[in-house]
């Protein structure tokens, strides 16, 4: 009798748990839905490749043309992920080899306090310390005049919010490289940057794609601190020095205030259909990338 009840409880548990698990997977087609719902009426009066691929935005006259907002988010991502990943593959790799434990037990500890600063802080010390670097020591020597709320500016900032996500994830997946792999490098006379390069990097290198994916994915949304610096100005980029308005931006700035002009909300509900569209994507496409190195590894 016991032993009956025992199994009836685990297969109570094993249903509950996959229930739980189905319902996280379908949470994000749940919201992606919600969100093209929402951006019916607008998609009702123009397709989705005029929306795309115009660079029009006058919501008074129900013109919305979202071309300068998407450029603005693949600029900023962009140039955050391009500072960011050699900058944090290399720390990790001083981390993780080189770094003495001592040192070790200084450093990651103030690497993860800027993972625990306001996302309004970075903004204010971008605003504050980047904005004037760029207007007045960098963008000289490249262009005319900029104000110094750029796309540049926004990257930076949004750089070194995800220098933490990057390095933890990197320290834990070299972690993971078995010692024997390294050792047999060694035996056979590599240097340790020759270990580092052909064993460890390339054993790891579904951990660093990995990371680079949850980075980016991190950077697509992120908001105020990006908001602050970016100019908000609604036309495409053609250099680093020209303002940008990201897609997140263009939401955080207007929903709420002007959802009594008509379209508006569905405008803005299809901002973030896109910025979803983007995301989900951008993780399926490096979902696939990520399976094939892993088969070419094994």
């Amino acid at each position: 009798m016991a032993n009956s009840f025992r199994l009836i409880k685990d297969k109570i548990a094993h249903r509950v748990m996959f229930l739980l698990t189905l319902f996280s997977a379908l949470l994000a087609l749940l919201i992606g839905l919600g969100l093209y719902l929402r951006s019916v009426p607008l998609l009702k009066i123009a397709s989705i490749g005029h929306l795309l691929s115009s660079s029009v935005w006058k919501p008074f006259k129900g013109e919305f043309g979202f071309y300068p907002f998407v450029m603005g988010t693949l600029w900023v991502t962009a140039i955050a992920i391009v500072i960011a990943l050699p900058l944090c593959l290399l720390s990790g790799i001083y981390i993780s080899e080189y770094a003495h434990p001592r040192i070790k037990r200084i450093i990651v500890p103030f690497v993860d306090l800027l993972s625990g600063i306001p996302p309004v802080i970075f903004g204010v010390w971008g605003v504050l310390f980047i904005v004037p670097l760029i207007q007045d020591h960098i963008a000289p020597h490249f262009v005319e005049f900029s104000t110094g709320y750029s796309v540049l500016a926004g990257g930076i900032v949004l750089a070194i919010m995800i220098f933490p996500l990057i390095i933890n994830i990197l320290i834990e997946v070299f972690a993971t490289v078995p010692i024997e792999l390294k050792d047999a490098s060694s035996s056979v006379g590599a240097t340790h940057w020759q270990t580092i390069k052909f064993v460890l990097v390339k054993k790891a290198m579904p951990g660093i794609i990995a990371a680079t994916v949850l980075a980016i994915s991190r950077a697509f949304g992120e908001t105020i601190a990006v908001m602050m610096v970016c100019g908000n100005f609604a036309a495409t980029p053609h250099s680093v020095f020209d303002a940008g308005y990201p897609l997140p931006a263009l939401i955080a700035n207007n929903y709420g205030e002007m959802l009594s002009v008509p379209l508006y909300d569905s405008a803005l509900l299809f901002a973030a259909f896109i910025l979803f569209t983007i995301i989900f994507l951008f993780n399926v496409a490096s979902r696939i990338i990520l399976a094939r190195i892993e088969r070419r590894l094994i």
